[in-house]
C-alpha cells in the first residue's frame, strides 16, 4: 500500500507547489511510481511545475463525482516514467466535494501508487482541510521568516488533530539572509515546533525551469534540485545528511 502525504502551508509564498512537483519527480525518479494531486481549485499550478501545462483533461473531483476512473484521469509525465498528475478542478463543483469520497480516491490511489503528493492550498479553509483528512502524514513547508513560521505554527496545530507524523521543511533559505537575522535554521525549527526533513536553499532555476516547462531534475543537479532528491531519499527511509548552506 502506498503512503498519502499533504504538503501545506500556512501561507503562500512558501514555494510549497514548486517542492511539492520537485520532491514527486525525484520520487518516480528513484524507481517509485508517484501520484501528484494539485488540491488547489481554481488557482492550480502543479502543472508548471512538473512541466505538464494542459496535459490532464480531467480532474479530481472527476473522480470522486464518478465521471471518470483514476486511472484515465491521473497522466502520466512524458518523460519522467512513474510519475503521474491529477489536477484540480478549474471552478468549485457544485456538487460539492465529500471528504467520504476524497479518503475514498487516496484508499485506490495508495494501491495503484507508492506515493502519493497532494499539493493543499495555502491557510486552512476547505480545501487544506479536503487534503488532509485522507493524508496518513505531512509536510509544512516554511520559510524563515516570521509571519511564515507563525503561519506554520498554526498549521501544525490542525494537522495534528488527525496526523501523527508531520515534518518541517525550510524551504528558499538564504544563509546570507539568516545570518543578518541573527537566527538559524534550529531556531526556525524550534518556532514551527516540528522535526526536519530537509533545507532548501533559494534558487533562481526554480524558476526558470518552471517557465521553460521543465520540471527541475531535468533542468539542475545541484541548488533546490539536489535537496528536493535528499527529501525524497528522507521520504523513503534513506539516511542523508543536511545540506551545508552558505
Amino acid at each position: 500500500m502506498g503512503t498519502a502525504i499533504v504538503v501545506t502551508s500556512g501561507k503562500g509564498g512558501t514555494g510549497k507547489t514548486s517542492l511539492t512537483g520537485g520532491v514527486a519527480s525525484c520520487l518516480a525518479a528513484l524507481n517509485h511510481r508517484t501520484l501528484c494531486i494539485d488540491m488547489d481549485i481554481g488557482l492550480r499550478n502543479l502543472d508548471i511545475s512538473l512541466g505538464m501545462t494542459d496535459r490532464a483533461l480531467m480532474d479530481f473531483s472527476d473522480v470522486m463525482a464518478g465521471r471518470c476512473s483514476l486511472e484515465r484521469a491521473a497522466v502520466e509525465h512524458p518523460v519522467i516514467r512513474g510519475l503521474y498528475l491529477l489536477t484540480a478542478p478549474v471552478y468549485p463543483p457544485r456538487e460539492g466535494l465529500d471528504p467520504e469520497k476524497m479518503r475514498e480516491l487516496l484508499r485506490r490511489a495508495r494501491e495503484r501508487f507508492d506515493y502519493i503528493l497532494m499539493d493543499s492550498p495555502a491557510g486552512l479553509g476547505s480545501g487544506f482541510r479536503l487534503a488532509v483528512c485522507g493524508a496518513d502524514r505531512g509536510l509544512v513547508v516554511s520559510t524563515s521568516d516570521s509571519s511564515a513560521l507563525r503561519d506554520a505554527q498554526k498549521t501544525v496545530v490542525e494537522l495534528t488533530r488527525t496526523l501523527e507524523t508531520i515534518h518541517l521543511v525550510m524551504n528558499r533559505v538564504q544563509p546570507k539572509l539568516l545570518r543578518r537575522l541573527h537566527t538559524t535554521i534550529d531556531d526556525a525549527m524550534d518556532a514551527a515546533g516540528l522535526p526536519l526533513l530537509g533545507v532548501v536553499p533559494e534558487d533562481p532555476d526554480v524558476m526558470l525551469s518552471a517557465n521553460r516547462g521543465e520540471p527541475l531534475i531535468l533542468f539542475s543537479r545541484r541548488g533546490a534540485a539536489l535537496a528536493y532528491l535528499n527529501i525524497a531519499k528522507r521520504l523513503v527511509g534513506e539516511r542523508v545528511p543536511l545540506m551545508k548552506l552558505r
